[in-house]
């Protein structure tokens, strides 16, 4: 969808048409005919492979078969108020994680030193942050794999956030 900022994912990889990158889409929306009109117009078929939507159960294959997970948004005020479901998903699957947002979202991201973030709309900055990912070492992907996992589970697991909640209630129940 547009929220996705799409044009920004185009823009970068017609930067690094020189460059073995590969970008796999997942999922469909009211941008998918424009995104694959885009891709032709621009001959970057061989570097983009859309393989539409898929089933939420199978996305964790999806994932983990990815050497990077990418998330944009466009720049607007309500999207950088919160951090996007897909980036707690993405850090939960210990991969280096791209992002062209701001916000919360990008703030995340340099936290937990799970991989690059630029800001929403920046295609330079993500052309170069996907280059820079590129060259990493597997031994630096890794690492910042093993730094998405530890800040998920410090920041987002289920459990450990249901016990801060019912810690907060309960001391709030004592104040009254």
């Amino acid at each position: 969808g547009s929220a996705q900022s799409i044009e920004t994912i185009v823009e970068a990889a017609e930067k690094l048409k020189s460059h073995s990158i590969h970008w796999v889409i997942l999922g469909d929306g009211r941008k998918k005919d424009w995104l694959e009109s885009e891709i032709k117009k621009k001959s970057l078929e061989k570097y983009f492979h859309i393989l539409g939507r898929k089933p939420m159960e199978l996305m964790p294959d999806y994932f983990s078969n990815a050497d990077v997970l990418l998330a944009t948004l466009r720049a607007h005020p309500v999207m950088s108020a919160w951090i996007p479901g897909k980036v707690q998903s993405y850090l939960a699957c210990g991969k280096p994680i791209i992002a062209a947002l701001d916000g919360s979202g990008a703030e995340v991201i340099e936290e937990s030193k799970c991989g690059y973030s630029v800001r929403a709309g920046d295609s330079e900055g993500l052309a170069k942050s996907v280059l820079a990912m590129s060259q990493n070492l597997q031994k630096e992907r890794e690492k910042m794999g093993l730094n998405a996992i530890r800040y998920y589970k410090e920041n987002f697991d289920r459990d450990k956030l249901i016990t801060k909640l019912e810690s907060h209630f309960k001391g709030l129940s004592k104040g009254l």
